[in-house]
């Protein structure tokens, strides 16, 4: 492996409403861009999931439903990070998490996202097993790396880094094999689109209740459609209650 590869990558963290990359959403996506070892540019952006974001998700992130509600969504947004995330090289920590949930958006989108990655919590795992966990709080702590707002993505892709830089510095030369990129291949699973009979129902309710919506019904998937129907339900009865 080249040493240059290691120099110039992107750093991206995702604040999400769930685990899952397919049926969840992306609702914070925040990035640095390393060029010759250094910082070179930043990239933040709030996303409106255009659903309710659970409870035990902003006690996590301290991310709420009124911080997004203005906000573009992920179909506005996906194409600036994008151009944002120009290099072959990413980096994360437990880099598959966040690398599906943009793979995923970017499969059903109609963009391609094929990247190598290093994983800081991987390496932390080979060389720090005697720590009792290998967050990325954790690790910061066992540094002296200062997060700041913890579970926010820039901060967290910021702390990233230098937790990265020294895993470097400590066991590069140990074995630079645990430094070596991987290849991200996996595929998100097919979804059945939207249904004939879910449209027709779901145009009606936008109609009965002049609602705008910032995305095209033909691009949700049947359990998107699923779950938008019973929001706008569920929303709607609860003003006449």
């Amino acid at each position: 492996m080249k040493e240059n590869n290691i120099k110039n990558l992107v750093v991206f963290d995702l604040e999400t409403t769930g685990c899952n990359p397919v049926s969840d959403h992306i609702i914070e996506i925040g990035a640095i861009k390393i060029k010759d070892g250094k910082i070179s540019s930043k990239y933040h952006q709030m996303v409106n999931p255009n659903v309710p974001i659970p409870n035990f998700i902003t006690e996590i992130t301290g991310i709420t439903n009124d911080m997004v509600q203005e906000y573009p969504s992920i179909e506005k947004v996906l194409p600036e990070f994008l151009s944002f995330c120009d290099t072959d090289y990413i980096l994360g920590h437990n880099i598959s998490f966040d690398y599906r949930f943009i793979k995923a958006k970017c499969v059903k989108l109609g963009y391609s996202f094929n990247k190598k990655a290093f994983d800081t919590l991987s390496i932390a795992k080979k060389f720090l097993s005697n720590l009792p966990s290998r967050s990325l709080g954790a690790l910061c702590q066992h540094y002296g790396i200062d997060l700041k707002n913890a579970h926010r993505a820039i901060h967290d892709a910021e702390a990233t880094y230098k937790l990265f830089k020294y895993l470097k510095r400590d066991f590069y030369d140990l074995d630079q094999s645990a430094f070596k990129a991987k290849n991200m291949a996996w595929k998100p699973p097919k979804q059945e689109m939207i249904t004939q009979k879910q449209k027709k129902y779901l145009l009606s309710l936008i109609r009965m209740y002049k609602i705008e919506l910032d995305k095209d019904i033909d691009t949700l998937t049947k359990s998107e459609a699923s779950r938008l129907i019973d929001r706008i339900l569920t929303e709607r009865k609860s003003k006449y209650i």
